[in-house]
C-alpha cells in the first residue's frame, strides 16, 4: 500500500510540473526555453521535475515585506471599511433601548 502511494505522490508532482512548465509564460523560464524544459521534465521524469522546481521555474516576486505577490500596481490601495452593522450604530442602540422601555 505504502508504494502504491509513492507511486502516485510522484506521479501527481510529475504531471504538476508538466502542467506548470505548459502554463508558464516562454518568456518566464530560466536557463532553457519552454520547449527544453517540457522535454526535460517528460523524459527525466523525477529527476526532471526536480530540476524544474529547483532551477527553471519563474520565481515568485515578493512584496516589501517579503510575501509573495506583494502589492500589484493595479491595487486599488487600502480597503474602505466594511459596512457596519446596526448595533454598532449609537443611535440605533439608544432607539432601540427607547422601544424596550416604551418611551416612544
Amino acid at each position: 500500500m505504502l508504494y502504491v502511494l509513492l507511486g502516485l505522490i510522484t506521479v501527481g508532482i510529475w504531471l504538476f510540473c508538466l502542467f506548470d512548465v505548459l502554463t508558464t509564460d516562454e518568456g518566464g523560464t530560466r536557463l532553457l526555453p519552454k520547449f527544453g524544459w517540457f522535454l526535460i521534465v517528460l523524459l527525466g521524469f523525477m529527476i526532471g521535475s526536480a530540476l524544474w522546481l529547483l532551477v527553471g521555474r519563474p520565481r515568485v516576486p515578493t512584496g516589501p515585506s517579503g510575501t509573495p505577490g506583494g502589492p500589484s500596481p493595479t491595487s486599488p490601495g487600502p480597503r474602505p471599511a466594511p459596512p457596519r452593522g446596526p448595533d454598532d450604530d449609537p443611535d440605533f442602540l439608544r432607539g432601540l433601548e427607547r422601544r424596550i422601555r416604551g418611551d416612544e
